[in-house]
């Protein structure tokens, strides 16, 4: 659900579609899609709990073990957040242990005319931890 902050999002989301609660949506052009779960169900190829303290549990997730070198996932904000200097930040934890199969995160921000501006990209963490 969200908190107070816009566009925030715990995937702590019930019974309810994480993309609608989030302010997200699937890539319907990518190769494979974002899923959500917790521990109990990503098992050993994933983290032991998620990053929010407290009753967090679930996390967003890709299953890169079934996929082959440069098949992409991608989600998208449904909310269109104003140009802005040092107001709008993108702030998220991540969890991407190595695995021969884990590829790279990237995060892209939109511009007016549609084109995608690269703003953070991570390969390999070498950590067991967000």
């Amino acid at each position: 659900y969200y908190t107070s902050i816009p566009g925030s999002c715990n995937f702590e989301t019930q019974d309810q579609e994480w993309t609608t609660v989030c302010g997200l949506t699937q890539d319907p052009s990518d190769d494979f899609d974002w899923d959500i779960s917790n521990s109990a169900v990503t098992g050993q190829m994933g983290p032991d709990t998620d990053h929010t303290p407290g009753k967090g549990q679930h996390f967003l997730y890709v299953n890169s073990s079934a996929q082959k070198e440069g098949n992409r996932a991608r989600i998208i904000t449904t909310d269109l957040f104003p140009a802005s200097l040092g107001v709008c930040r993108v702030r998220f934890w991540f969890w991407m242990f190595a695995s021969r199969q884990t590829g790279v995160l990237k995060v892209y921000a939109a511009e007016e005319h549609g084109m995608d501006i690269l703003m953070w990209s991570s390969s390999r963490n070498e950590e067991n931890k967000w």
